[in-house]
């Protein structure tokens, strides 16, 4: 039985004229006695009783109507939903975020997204840390902002929705802590811990060398599982480590001190999504950061050298 049929069918079910069936569907009433009639021969036996003056369902007909209105309103819906979802329309866009922190500097961009989308709302999840595109493979949200570089085939990198200077996180009583800045060759005169960990090709595992651009070798820190315990071992003076500018802001802590790079490149926060999983909430998302060309986080020393 197809589509279509069952359409026919219940349709005159409901109205229970040839006539009225046919001008809902917008097909001649041929059509529609000619589906009855080859849905009986299927079923085999009548499926309504009709006379010059009434058209009745018969117990049979009766009986399968009941079974395929619900399955044929969930079908309809079914289809619906998905449809909403692929044009951007209705429910809810799941977003990610690798560092939490950017939601908050991306907050235009969000308000952006939910005033041309007013029956969409937004639900941000944290990534993993140590997985930040775990979320994102396993469905569970339609995006992630995460830090670039990002060069995986299974997804999209969208446009940028950040950019930011880079600082190094250094205990207070280190000597750096007195510095106004730093350089990318000073990451060779302690330990360096990282924000993450992700697999190649974005970071070369030990004991493959890490140096800096002037060559000099760097000391890794050990492996860290959470960003608090990348804070803690930070404040206890095991060692440093460079993080986005935003961390001066969001991470404040009485033991570490933020201090401004001078040479290092900025960073920068992309929207990423699974090739197979864009929809049109998603496709919106990045229309609002491209109209918006993305933000610009500038360190405490880069604004007062604008003003």
């Amino acid at each position: 039985m197809e589509m279509r049929e069952i359409e026919i069918f219940l349709a005159l079910a409901d109205e229970l004229h040839f006539g009225r069936a046919a001008e809902r569907l917008r097909v001649s009433q041929a059509r529609v006695s000619q589906t009855i009639k080859k849905l009986e021969r299927q079923v085999g036996a009548p499926l309504f009783d009709r006379t010059s003056r009434r058209v009745a369902l018969t117990p049979i007909g009766a009986r399968l109507r009941d079974d395929l209105a619900p399955a044929h309103r969930r079908i309809i819906d079914g289809v619906t939903r998905a449809t909403d979802a692929g044009r951007g329309q209705g429910g809810s866009l799941r977003l990610a975020f690798e560092a939490p922190g950017v939601a908050d500097l991306i907050a235009e961009v969000l308000d952006a997204y939910r005033s041309c989308s007013p029956d969409s709302d937004v639900q941000v999840r944290e990534a993993d840390f140590r997985d930040p595109f775990g979320l994102l493979r396993g469905g569970e949200v339609d995006a992630l902002v995460t830090l670039l570089p990002v060069a995986e085939p299974d997804l999209t990198t969208g446009p940028v929705v950040l950019t930011e200077p880079v600082v190094l996180a250094v205990p207070v009583r280190h000597p750096f802590a007195r510095l106004d800045s730093v350089t990318l060759d000073d990451l060779a005169r302690d330990t360096v811990f990282r924000a993450a960990r992700p697999a190649p090709p974005y970071w070369v595992e030990p004991p493959q060398p890490w140096a800096t651009p002037g060559g000099h070798p760097v000391q890794r820190g050990r492996p860290l599982t959470t960003f608090q315990e990348l804070l803690a071992v930070i404040a206890g003076g095991e060692g440093i480590c460079p993080l986005a500018a935003h961390a001066t802001q969001y991470f404040a802590h009485p033991k570490i001190a933020f201090v401004p790079f001078r040479d290092a490149p900025h960073v920068e926060w992309a929207l990423v999504w699974r090739r197979a999983g864009e929809t049109g909430r998603v496709r919106e998302l990045a229309r609002c950061i491209r109209t918006g060309a993305g933000r610009t986080v500038a360190t405490r020393a880069e604004r007062r050298e604008r003003l």
